[in-house]
C-alpha cells in the first residue's frame, strides 16, 4: 500500500462517500456508479461527476388503489384457508388458475341474461394485458380462459382430458351454451393484447360477449396472485368478524401470548368465527389439501423421466434425484435429497399442468407438498393433526405477505412466490414439531428474508427454467429457517417478520418491470436455446 499511495500527490485519492444516494435513486446502482468513478480517478483518468449523481431509471409498480388487494392492507386479515390453498391446473395460479376463474366467472354472468339478449350473441372474445399477455403463451393462459369459458371450473377440471387436448388442436371449435342460443368458441378468441399499458394490475384481462361488434356483456378483470380474482367495481363478500384481529405478526405474538395458545389455535378461532364453519368443517377442508399435496408428490416422483413440453426441451429428474438420495448412506444428505425431490416433483407437476395447489400459487407448487411429505410418513412422521396445525400456521404467514406485499410475480418477482411459500413451509415445520409462536414466526422471517431481491424471469415464459429448481431450493430453505430459528434465542433476532414483509413490499414496488414475470431479464435473457 505504502508504494501505491506514493504515486499519487496528496490528496488526490478520492476518499470513501458515505452520503446517502440521491432521492429517487436505485441504492444499489448509485452506489456501484460511485465506486466506478472513484476508481477511474485513481487510475488516473478523469470521472464523470454526473455518473454518482444522476438517480438510476426504475419502473414502479402502480396499483389501482380500488382495488380491493390493495384495500384489504388497511384493515384486520380477512383472509380464509378455502379461499388460499387452492386446487388447479399449473403452470400458474396467476396466469392459468385465475384466468380460468375469471372466464368461467363471466359465463356464469353472461347466461343470466334475458334469452332475447342471448339470442344475438355471436361471439366470445378475451383480451389479455400486460404480464398475462407477455408470458400467457408459455403459461397456458389461452387454454385456461377458453376452458372457462366453455363451463370448466380449475378444482374439477381433467388437465390431460380438456388442457392438453386443446394444445394438441389448436384449431378445435367448441360450442358454448347460451341458454337455447349455441355460439362457438376456440383459441383464436383468446387474444394477446398490450404487453404495457397503464393497467390497474399486472394480470388484467377483458372478456366480452360480442352481438356483431355490439357489445351486449363486458367486464375487466384482475388476476391479483394466488389464483384470487377481482374485476372492476370488486366489492368483497361479507364476512363475521375475526376472534383475533390482526394486521401484523406482532399482534398474533401478544394474543398468543395473552391467551396461551398457538398460531394454529389463532388461526383456526378466526377460521371458525369468520366463516360461521365448524372445526371439523375446517379440519375436513384442510384434509382435502393433505391428500393433494401427497397426491401432487407422489405422482410426480412416480412419474418417468419425460421432456416437459414446450422449446426448452427439459428434461424431468424429481424420479432419479429420490432414487439417488434414498440411496444416500449419510442422513443430513439423504434427508436434503428426499426434500429437493418431493419439491421436483411437485413443480414438475406443475410444468406438466397438471393439479397443483396454491400454496401460495402454482409457481411455487413444489415447496409446501414438500414440506409436507418432509413431515409425513416418509421423514419426520407427525400425525395429520400436527399437518393441519401446520397448514393453519403457514396460512397465517401467507395472509400477511398478500395483505402487505404481494403473491403474484407479475407484481413482485419470484420473492412473491417461492420467498413467501418458503417462509410458509418453515412456519410449518415449526407449528408441526410444536416449537413456540416466537419460534414459528422467526422461522417463516429467516425463510422470507434469504429470497428478497428474488427476480421472475421464466425461460421462454415456461415455468420450467429456473422455477422447478426453485422449489427445491425454497423447500430446503424452510427446513433451514425452521431449525436457525429453533437453535437460536428467539429474544435475541434482529430482524421481525413484519419487518421482512415490509421489506418485501417495497422492493416488489422498486423491482424494475424486466424481472416481473415479463421474461425480458434475467436467464430469460441470458439462457440461449439451441
Amino acid at each position: 500500500m505504502d508504494n501505491m499511495t506514493s504515486e499519487f500527490p496528496s490528496g488526490t485519492i478520492p476518499e470513501l462517500d458515505y452520503s446517502e444516494p440521491p432521492a429517487g435513486s436505485d441504492r444499489r446502482t448509485f452506489m456501484v456508479r460511485s465506486a466506478m468513478a472513484s476508481a477511474i480517478v485513481a487510475l488516473g483518468g478523469t470521472a464523470n461527476p454526473l455518473w454518482a449523481q444522476a438517480p438510476a431509471e426504475g419502473q414502479l409498480v402502480k396499483l389501482d388503489p380500488n382495488l380491493q388487494v390493495v384495500k384489504d392492507e388497511k384493515g384486520p386479515v380477512m383472509t380464509l384457508v378455502d379461499e388460499f390453498y387452492k386446487v388447479g391446473p399449473g403452470p400458474s395460479s396467476s396466469h392459468t388458475i385465475g384466468p380460468m376463474r375469471i372466464t368461467y366467472d363471466f359465463y356464469q354472468r353472461a347466461i343470466k341474461l334475458p334469452q332475447a339478449e342471448l339470442d344475438k350473441a355471436t361471439a366470445l372474445k378475451v383480451n389479455l394485458y400486460g404480464s398475462l399477455s407477455a408470458t400467457g403463451k408459455g403459461h397456458g393462459t389461452e387454454r385456461a380462459a377458453l376452458a372457462g369459458l366453455i363451463g370448466h371450473e380449475p378444482a374439477t377440471i381433467d388437465p390431460v382430458a380438456v388442457l392438453d387436448k386443446m394444445a394438441a388442436e389448436p384449431e378445435k371449435i367448441y360450442p358454448v351454451k347460451l341458454g337455447t342460443k349455441t355460439i362457438n368458441a376456440s383459441l383464436k378468441d383468446i387474444i394477446y393484447d398490450a404487453t404495457k399499458g397503464d393497467f390497474p394490475h399486472a394480470n388484467t384481462m377483458k372478456v366480452s360477449l360480442l352481438a356483431g361488434d355490439k357489445v351486449l356483456l363486458e367486464q375487466e378483470y384482475y388476476s391479483v396472485g394466488g389464483g384470487f380474482i377481482e374485476w372492476k367495481g370488486y366489492t368483497p363478500p361479507k364476512k363475521n368478524p375475526p376472534k383475533y384481529p390482526y394486521k401484523t405478526i406482532a399482534e398474533v405474538l401478544n394474543y398468543t401470548k395473552r391467551d396461551n395458545i398457538s398460531i394454529a389455535q389463532l388461526a383456526m378461532a378466526n377460521e371458525t368465527s369468520i366463516s360461521g364453519k365448524s372445526e371439523q368443517e375446517v379440519n375436513a377442508f384442510l384434509d382435502k389439501i393433505i391428500g393433494a399435496m401427497r397426491a401432487t408428490v407422489k405422482t410426480g416422483l412416480a412419474a418417468p423421466t419425460s421432456t416437459l413440453p414446450g422449446p426448452i426441451k427439459l428434461k424431468t429428474k424429481a424420479g432419479d434425484v429420490y432414487k439417488s438420495a434414498m440411496n444416500e448412506a449419510i442422513p443430513a444428505r439423504k434427508a436434503i435429497g428426499m426434500v429437493s425431490a418431493a419439491a421436483l416433483a411437485g413443480s414438475e407437476e406443475n410444468a406438466r399442468g397438471h393439479l397443483v395447489i396454491t400454496a401460495p400459487t402454482g409457481g411455487s407448487a413444489g415447496v409446501m407438498p414438500a414440506v409436507l411429505y418432509s413431515l409425513d410418513a416418509a421423514g419426520a412422521k407427525v400425525s395429520d393433526q400436527k399437518l393441519r396445525e401446520g397448514l393453519l400456521a403457514a396460512s397465517v404467514i401467507g395472509y400477511l405477505c398478500k395483505h402487505h406485499a404481494t403473491l403474484a410475480a407479475a407484481e413482485g418477482g419470484c420473492q412473491a412466490e417461492i420467498g413467501v411459500a418458503s417462509a410458509m413451509g418453515a412456519a410449518m415445520i415449526a407449528q408441526a414439531l410444536d416449537a413456540p409462536p416466537q419460534v414459528v414466526a422467526n422461522a417463516a422471517e429467516g425463510a422470507l428474508e434469504h429470497h428478497l431481491g428474488m427476480t421472475c424471469d421464466p425461460v421462454a415464459g415456461f415455468v420450467q427454467v429456473p422455477c422447478i429448481e426453485r422449489c427445491a431450493f425454497g423447500a430446503v430453505k424452510s427446513w433451514t429457517g425452521y431449525l436457525i430459528a429453533n437453535n437460536e434465542i428467539p429474544a435475541n433476532r434482529r430482524v421481525d417478520f413484519d419487518s421482512t414483509v415490509q421489506a418485501l413490499a417495497i422492493t416488489a414496488k422498486e423491482m424494475n418491470s424486466k424481472y416481473k414475470e415479463t421474461s425480458e431479464g434475467g436467464l430469460a435473457v441470458s439462457l440461449t436455446l439451441c
